[in-house]
Formats: C-alpha cells, structure tokens, sequence
C-alpha cells in the first residue's frame, strides 16, 4: 500500500515526459535524416513566455524548430518521411497527413492525450525547409474556434491588424 503513490508518481511523470519527448525525438531524427542542424531563432523564449502569459487562442505554450537546406526528393522521401513520423510519434494519435503531388510538400498534425489541454505536434517538409512545432491547446477553446467559423476569422484577423500596425 505505501509503494502505491510512488509508483503512481513515477508513472504519471514518465506520461508527462514521453509527451514532451515525441518534439523532441521528432527534431533528432529530421537531424539524423537529413544531415542538419535546426535554425536559431533569436528571442524565441521570450515569445513562448508571451504565449504562456497571454494565452491566445487557448495556447499556452509551443516549441518550433525550423529546418533549412533539406534537399528532399519528392517520392522516395515522403515515403521514409511517413515511416519516420510513425516511429517518432508512436505516443501520439495521427489526426491529418496531406501530400501534395503539386507542391511537393508534406504535411502531418498529431494530437497527445486529450483533457483539457493536450499537445499537438504539427510538422510540415517542402522540398528544401522544414518546420516542427509542439503546441499545448486548450481543447475547449480550440473547440469553440472551430465550430464558430466568424470567431475563428476574428482572432485571426485581429492577430494579423495586430502585426500590420507594428513598424
């Protein structure tokens, strides 16, 4: 009876970290496959601090790692692209793929367990870029959004009149 609440201590952390862990296995094997190194990108803690006080749209918190110069071949790579994102992301539910034939450019969008907030972990790989980027949504928000089509173009709209005023 007492090694109970430990055990479910140790249980519940390693959840916790096996969610964080899914952006970062993501961004080692885009690394490792690509022979790459993720861009810096300056005051990049300061925006997430942002996100975290501000919370809009229901987001309160993200990592992003963007990738330059990939080089990635259209067939042949979406293909490894697919198995990758399924071993990497084995903790995650798939929620949407898309390959574009046109563009070259893939797609992928999975979502942690759900609750009131749950991570998603967004991915998209053009031929030579790519960007990964974790995201803690709070569902009932993120709901609200979507069912309400206007609202959605409301936050948004203020968030780009909100960039166009900054010089």
């Amino acid at each position: 009876m007492k090694y109970r609440l430990p055990a479910l201590l140790v249980l519940s952390a390693s959840a916790v970290l096996a969610a964080d862990a899914g952006f970062d296995r993501l961004v080692n094997a885009v690394e490792t496959q690509f022979a790459v190194k993720r861009t810096n990108i300056p005051l990049m803690g300061v925006a997430n601090f942002v996100v975290k006080v501000a919370r809009p749209a229901g987001t309160s918190g993200f990592k992003l790692a963007v990738f330059e110069d990939l080089g990635i071949s259209a067939d042949a790579d979406a293909y490894e692209l697919d198995r990758m994102m399924a071993r990497v992301s084995a903790d995650l539910r798939p929620m949407i793929r898309v390959h574009s034939r046109r563009d070259h450019a893939l797609t992928y969008v999975y979502a942690g367990e759900t609750g009131k907030t749950t991570k998603m972990l967004i991915a998209t790989f053009e031929r030579n870029e790519a960007v990964v980027m974790e995201v803690k949504v709070n569902l009932d928000r993120l709901a609200q959004i979507l069912a309400e089509p206007r609202l959605a173009g409301r936050v948004w709209a203020r968030n780009e009149t909100n960039r166009s005023k900054e010089p």
